[in-house]
């Protein structure tokens, strides 16, 4: 039976990944954090991780001819230091998918490679309407954004002297708040919120002593982000691979911020319709709040492995998540809805 509260402890990890920075590329600090919460439990589960990165947690099941692969991700957008401008400021490049105006006036951290970390904010080169005729024009792009560092510099020396040298990895404050009315918002909903769940599952399955029918797979990918986040270190045996992401929300869409969204189809293709239609049937079944969308400008874990070349029956869901890649917002019957779908889904047999 499932736990009577899934969610709250689901919140809690989530709450403490949010806060981890990991931007693709650097996060082995969240890794470290899913290690430490599932160490107590080796002997049940195997625990390994793979030279790419990540962390591939292995339940043993009573089919051990037919695997199952569940992942979500820990790694989120960032950035990292492209220019040490003359002025003592820094330009960045980003690290995943994002607009630039999404990330203006945003709290960050440089991560030196030696000398610990330098917070800042991210500003436009024009930022005051008393000096810039242009401020509200301004176009939002690489060129034309910057970090105001919380040091005292003035020029490209004195920032070098902090340890901030061009490719140190820059992550973004998430602002991480858990409201009365049951919304998480901030940064990095997107797939810290998925993470979170799949890190709760695994823990309530071995809790509660049940025997999985196929031997089951759980990885946490560090590199989603980017587009090939888990299509390595997959089992030779693994048949059917679910990625446990976001449902994107916004106009035309039919995922909401309650639902656990069920993907039809993303700009990689349409996904497994075997899978797709089993999940819904499961959700059917189980009362379980759901939408069946597509996503036009997306594409998981699942389609990167599919393209690369593995043999996969492939699926996509996850909880609702507004305003994707800026400041995300979630709620706790959309982490609730997507766990107890996730909880069914394990117990039954591969197609």
């Amino acid at each position: 039976m499932e736990p009577s509260n899934p969610v709250d402890p689901i919140v809690d990890h989530l709450v403490r990944l949010v806060r981890i920075p990991s931007p693709t590329g650097h996060a082995e600090e969240a890794i470290r954090f899913l290690k430490g919460k599932l160490s107590p439990y080796e002997g049940r589960i195997s625990l390994s991780q793979p030279a790419k990165g990540g962390l591939l947690v292995t339940l043993k099941g009573e089919n051990h001819q037919i695997h199952r692969f569940l992942t979500a991700h820990v790694d989120t957008l960032g950035a990292m230091v492209k220019e040490i401008k003359s002025n003592g400021r820094i330009q960045l490049t980003n690290i995943g998918g994002f607009t630039w105006h999404s990330v203006e006036g945003n709290y960050c951290t440089v991560q030196t490679r030696s000398k610990g970390k330098v917070t800042g904010t991210i500003l436009a080169t024009h930022t005051s309407v008393h000096v810039y005729e242009d401020a509200k024009k301004q176009e939002r792009k690489q060129e034309n954004m910057e970090v105001r560092l919380d040091a005292k510099v003035h020029n490209a020396d004195e920032v070098r002297e902090l340890g901030i040298e061009v490719g140190d990895f820059v992550s973004f404050d998430p602002r991480v708040e858990v409201t009365e009315s049951g919304f998480i918002k901030g940064r990095h909903m997107d797939d810290k919120a998925s993470a979170a769940i799949l890190l709760e599952l695994i823990i309530q399955v071995v809790e509660q002593g049940l025997r999985l029918p196929h031997t089951t797979h759980f990885y946490f990918s560090t590199y989603e982000e980017v587009g090939f986040g888990a299509n390595s270190n997959i089992p030779d045996r693994v048949r059917e691979y679910l990625a446990v992401d976001m449902g994107a929300i916004g106009e035309g869409q039919a995922t909401d911020e309650f639902c656990v969204s069920i993907c039809a189809k993303d700009s990689s293709g349409p996904y497994h319709y075997g899978l797709r239609k089993k999940l819904t049937e499961l959700a059917e079944a189980e009362g379980i709040y759901h939408r069946v969308d597509i996503y036009p400008y997306y594409g998981s874990d699942a389609s990167a492995a599919v393209r690369a070349g593995h043999d996969l029956i492939h699926g996509l869901i996850g909880p609702g998540v507004d305003a994707s890649h800026a400041f995300e917002r979630t709620h706790r019957e959309a982490l609730e809805n997507t766990y107890r779908l996730l909880y069914r889904y394990i117990q039954t047999t591969s197609l």
